[in-house]
């Protein structure tokens, strides 16, 4: 029994970090229909960035989470103004050359700048130690992302749910020309929500760097996770990437604590259990 709670609550924490980190390429692929293979560029924009500013800058932690990810939002909606929006209505072969592009350039970029090793995100004394959950000593930092993680889900779920925005939003990925006729910019809705979804994913690659080590090839290394997250969870779906990200994380976990070599096969397996059933995803569109 204590196995299995471990299992969850690490599956949950790792799952949290994937959700954070893919939400925004499912609304990506959903709303604006653009297969965007440079997104984890964001995540490990937000890790070498909350590293950079802590050992040369000096700032905190909790300034580092907060300050990184804004800039990292930043960089998003400029990529997006600059280069993502010409692609919008091409070939799907026009956005996989052009985004895998910039993730090349991204490796590139980094490794020049960084180095080719990997780069720890140092945790605070706060989150460094253990905390007794009753039946184990966990992480304090695997329990953060998951509180991180929740908080996440609420504010996606006030904002898609509780603003004009958020309508905006629904309307716009319901019906593009419908929207743009009812007076909608649905082209600041895109650019918003891009940089939304970078902003998350940086969250996601500085809280989850103990799980997924920030390093050049981060872009590439875990971009099939990702997809895989978008895939089982449906296009557009934020609540399909929610769902996917904790059961395929879960999955994995509990593969590295009972098959260890076997863990990642586990993994693809379920995926393709679940695809051969709903091709569309658990919450897509069939």
């Amino acid at each position: 029994m204590a196995l299995l709670a471990s299992i969850l609550i690490d599956g949950v924490a790792y799952g949290m970090i994937l959700f954070m980190i893919a939400v925004g390429l499912t609304v990506t692929l959903g709303l604006m229909r653009v297969v965007n293979l440079a997104h984890g560029l964001f995540a490990m924009l937000g890790g070498y960035l909350a590293a950079l500013l802590m050992a040369r800058f000096g700032t905190g932690y909790i300034v580092a989470v907060i300050a990184a990810p804004l800039i990292v939002a930043v960089f998003g909606l400029a990529l997006e103004r600059g280069l993502v929006r010409m692609i919008y209505g091409r070939t799907e072969l026009d956005q996989v050359l052009l985004t895998i592009g910039i993730a090349f350039m991204g490796i590139a970029g980094a490794g020049v700048l960084f180095g080719n090793s990997i780069v720890a995100v140092p945790l605070p004394a706060f989150l460094s130690g253990a905390t007794d959950i009753g039946f184990r000593m966990m992480p304090t930092q695997r329990l953060a992302a998951i509180v991180v993680g929740a908080v996440a889900v609420v504010a996606i779920w006030v904002l898609m749910e509780r603003t004009r925005f958020g309508i905006h939003l629904r309307a716009t990925v319901d019906h593009t020309q419908a929207a743009q006729a009812s007076g909608i910019n649905t082209s600041r809705v895109y650019a918003l929500t891009f940089a939304l979804g970078a902003m998350l994913a940086a969250i996601g690659g500085i809280i989850g760097a103990q799980l997924l080590p920030i390093e050049p090839n981060y872009v590439l290394k875990y971009l099939v996770l990702f997809l895989a997250v978008v895939a089982v969870g449906g296009l557009g779906s934020v609540w399909g990437s929610l769902t996917a990200a904790v059961l395929l994380g879960t999955i994995e976990t509990a593969g590295k604590y009972l098959m260890p070599d076997l863990a990642t096969v586990g993994l693809y397996l379920a995926m393709l259990a679940i695809l051969s059933w709903r091709p569309g995803g658990l919450f897509g569109r069939q």
